[in-house]
């Protein structure tokens, strides 16, 4: 479970399809080892249709593909697993709807809301906002060592998110952590290949 989560990409809503789904493809080409779809305005018919081209993707390189909120598309398309929040659907009502296949994954930004994580059944968490981030206008950075603070409270597999970029992924690099999110750093980069591959080497501890 823990290597599907090393380098795991949420992809930006504003991105066409055609351009999304190279640079998904190219992302994985790199190693981002899971992609989650990540839609928070689009219509349902539209979410849809980019998850199925995106499951058709993903599952010819046996990556997993998260969807973000929409149990009922991730349902529809088969995907691996599903993420929510903490202001969506409850976790314990997820469970019940998904397969016991299916991986469910919750964000979590303090102690409590990661043990209730863990207890309700979730796979994995996602903890943040680790650093700044212009890709979501409602995170708050975490207080210094809330990420540690969270990694020992639960046994789950903990994923950073929010604001991670080349330049401070060895600041977190260390902890116990499964693996790290990243959109801007690959979704815009001129290479998604390149940023990928290089984002691995150093979560690896290797020179880029």
């Amino acid at each position: 479970m823990r290597e599907k989560l090393q380098l795991y990409l949420v992809t930006e809503e504003s991105v066409p399809l055609d351009k999304l789904l190279y640079i998904v493809e190219e992302g994985i080409k790199g190693g981002v080892t899971a992609v989650q779809l990540r839609e928070k305005s689009t219509e349902g018919k539209v979410f849809f249709e980019k998850a199925v081209k995106l499951k058709e993707l993903t599952q010819r390189y046996k990556v997993p593909l998260f969807i973000n909120d929409r149990v009922d598309i991730a349902l529809a398309v088969n995907a691996d697993g599903v993420h929510v929040g903490q202001d969506d659907l409850p976790l314990e009502q997820v469970r019940k709807i998904v397969p016991p296949s299916m991986l469910v994954g919750i964000s979590a930004r303090t102690i409590e809301e990661a043990i209730a994580a863990e207890k309700g059944g979730a796979n994995y968490i996602g903890v943040g906002s680790v650093f700044p981030t212009s890709t979501k206008d409602d995170a708050k950075v975490l207080p210094p060592g809330g990420l540690e603070k969270i990694i020992q409270s639960v046994s789950i597999p903990v994923v950073a998110i929010g604001g991670i970029k080349l330049d401070n992924v060895t600041a977190i690099r260390d902890l116990d952590i499964a693996g790290v999110a990243i959109v801007s750093e690959i979704m815009k980069a001129k290479s998604p290949l390149d940023a990928a591959s290089t984002l691995r080497k150093v979560l690896r501890g290797e020179k880029s």
